[in-house]
């Protein structure tokens, strides 16, 4: 009998499938005047036809969640994102794009590639119970009850729209990644986890006061991308995202710590639309 080290647990299968959640790509584009001016109608118009079925939602090719946004500004003529469990469906609609009719005229531009997550600073039904107690509740008490009774149903959902989510009706969308500093004497990663918890759920609140006004998705880009969070942002009207950015700026969790990248403002349109807009074809 073998008196050696206990065996180890099997490796885990291979698979570019997370073990929960979704991959999720930000991807934009702007068209190239130039070429577009050498192309003829015939294949200005079947490019047209083949991005508006490449982009459509609802495809046998499209992956789990496809929103188009037309962009404002010069950054971009549009964006994509384009979230499914499998990477390289997300990427083969990007390669679509590019060979198509309308490909030679496209030209890429900013892109982030991350992942969906359940942050840790989204307190498990134990931990909100301790909070609760921390807090002066009583575990005999009615109202204690009620609070934990309704975590526990909320709970769930709330992990399934971090990680498999539904893109909220919203006409106004904002992306933009952001890292947390890693300065001497102001960085994040070397505070203990109760300081970085008590900034979070500053950070939180402030953000629950937009409630039925914006909506926001948290995700991760470390060891994918050049940052280490994405944040994108709905709104049911342009002038919240102004003001939900700025009301957070004050908490210290972004006052003292965030670093922001760029910044791209658009508006959730069809394939179609955005075709239009941007004049290509008419």
């Amino acid at each position: 009998m073998s008196h050696g080290h206990r065996p180890s647990s099997p490796p885990p299968e291979p698979s570019v499938k997370l073990h929960e959640g979704w991959h999720c790509s930000h991807l934009y584009y702007e068209f190239d005047r130039a070429t577009l001016a050498t192309m003829g109608p015939e294949d200005i118009k079947s490019g047209c036809d083949e991005v508006v079925s490449v982009l459509a939602p609802d495809g046998v090719e499209a992956p789990a969640r496809l929103q188009t946004s037309i962009v404002g500004g010069h950054k971009a003529d549009f964006g994509l994102m384009l979230m499914d469990d499998d990477p390289l469906k997300i990427d083969a609609v990007h390669q679509r794009l590019m060979a198509s009719d309308l490909g030679p005229a496209l030209q890429t531009g900013y892109s982030f590639v991350s992942v969906t997550e359940v942050s840790e600073y989204v307190p498990s039904v134990e931990q909100y119970t301790r909070r609760l107690i921390d807090d002066g509740e009583t575990e005999d008490s009615p109202t204690f009850t009620a609070k934990v009774k309704a975590y526990e149903n909320r709970e769930p959902m709330m992990r399934k729209q971090r990680l498999t989510p539904d893109l909220p009706p919203w006409p106004a969308t904002c992306f933009y990644p952001m890292n947390k500093k890693r300065r001497v004497g102001e960085n994040w990663f070397t505070l203990p986890f109760d300081e970085r918890n008590r900034m979070m759920a500053e950070h939180a609140q402030s953000g629950m006061a937009f409630a039925g006004k914006v909506s926001q998705l948290i995700t991760v880009g470390v060891g994918l991308d050049d940052w280490e969070w994405g944040v994108t942002l709905w709104a049911a009207n342009p002038a919240f995202l102004k003001d939900i950015v700025y009301r957070m700026r004050f908490d210290e969790a972004s006052a003292r710590y965030a670093e922001f990248g760029p910044f791209l403002v658009s508006y959730v349109s069809t394939a179609a639309e955005m075709l239009e807009h941007c004049r290509i074809g008419v």
